[in-house]
């Protein structure tokens, strides 16, 4: 297997302190930003944001060759 295969993903659940549990999340772009993309995680349920990600220009790049 390739190391770049893990290079990018997405979470699709994640511990919420507001529910105190994994919940299902959204992704939303949050910022775009000279660097990179800025996407925040939130709860489905709550709308509490429980995380965030970064995505710099040259992650974006290699996927979109793909």
């Amino acid at each position: 297997m390739k190391r770049e295969q893990y290079r990018d993903f997405d979470a699709t659940e994640l511990f919420c302190p507001m529910c105190r549990r994994a919940v299902p999340v959204r992704k939303r772009l949050l910022l775009v930003l000279s660097n990179g993309e800025k996407y925040d995680y939130t709860c489905t349920f709550c709308g509490t944001s429980v995380g965030d990600k970064m995505v710099s220009e040259r992650d974006s790049a290699r996927v979109l060759l793909k």
